[in-house]
């Protein structure tokens, strides 16, 4: 395939993801933010505007953890738009109505072609369209190649290399969701949404314990928090995970409404105690959970 001769642009590596905290890694908790990035590539011709595209956002997520890094954790944070290609998806997970041809790859449908959400958005929550044609078979396999492998490659890393330092590792998958589904939203139209959700696909990506204490943590704070409904984690969890190795990975979803504005997008009030609280939550899991004594 020639990208160029396709009118596709060789993306810097920092415009594809960023890993903010130390070079080395010193306590063996990773959190990821795979659907912060609001930079759109050049071949990202969709039919919305930044601002329509804000719904689809994890807004503000990567900045909400990013005190993390004073604790010794890593956080990698993708830069590109989840509607571009979405990195919490299989790689064969591709939406063959979106396509102008047959997809000559891996296909691992996961049902979320059928809510516009597959590997590229076809929809936003509230079934808005994002092209006024199909996308071609090249532009696919270009945006794995360049986004989404990258990404992944750079979680396996940092995962393995906590596991092979420490023997364990804890990942969190950070994500937001909209305070109430949408048209295509998971669990259907209108369902209000707890203050967070957390993920562990039915208890095969983490430790029970760990699940639970995250949970009771979260609850002890007055917030009202659910476990695999309506969310139980997708690809980000499943892949990596194998907690009968000590590798744990949990998806934690919180409310977006918790700390900012749904109409103007801007954080508010709430959001330097959400965060306080949150990194209370990961020093309490280092002391508990990882091999770290703190000096």
């Amino acid at each position: 395939m020639n990208p160029e001769a396709a009118g596709f642009e060789q993306p810097e590596p920092s415009a594809v993801f960023k890993i903010h905290g130390p070079d080395r890694m010193q306590v063996p908790i990773v959190l990821d933010s795979p659907h912060s990035g609001a930079r759109r590539p050049p071949d990202f011709r969709c039919l919305l505007s930044d601002e329509d595209l804000r719904d689809a956002l994890d807004a503000h997520i990567d900045t909400l953890y990013r005190p993390a890094t004073e604790l010794g954790i890593c956080l990698l944070a993708a830069q590109y738009p989840r509607t571009y290609i979405d990195a919490n998806r299989h790689e064969g997970d591709v939406d063959l109505h979106l396509l102008d041809a047959p997809w000559p790859g891996v296909y691992q449908p996961s049902g979320k072609a059928n809510l516009g959400k597959a590997l590229a958005w076809r929809t936003l929550d509230d079934g808005r369209p994002l092209y006024d044609r199909p996308l071609s078979v090249k532009a696919m396999q270009w945006r794995i190649d360049h986004y989404h492998r990258p990404y992944h490659a750079a979680l396996k890393r940092l995962l393995d290399d906590a596991h092979a330092n420490f023997g364990c590792v804890y990942h969190i998958n950070c994500h937001s969701m909209n305070p109430v589904s949408g048209l295509m939203g998971e669990g259907g139209q209108g369902k209000a949404r707890a203050d967070f959700v957390l993920g562990d696909r039915d208890g095969t990506t983490c430790s029970r314990q760990f699940t639970d204490f995250v949970q009771q943590s979260l609850s002890a704070h007055g917030y009202d928090v659910t476990v695999n409904q309506p969310f139980k984690g997708v690809e980000l969890v499943r892949a990596y995970a194998d907690p009968a190795r000590n590798r744990h990975s949990l998806q934690i979803e919180i409310n977006k409404r918790l700390y900012m504005d749904m109409t103007t997008g801007q954080t508010h009030a709430h959001f330097a105690v959400l965060q306080q609280r949150l990194m209370q939550l990961l020093a309490d899991i280092r002391a508990n959970f990882t091999p770290f004594s703190p000096p």
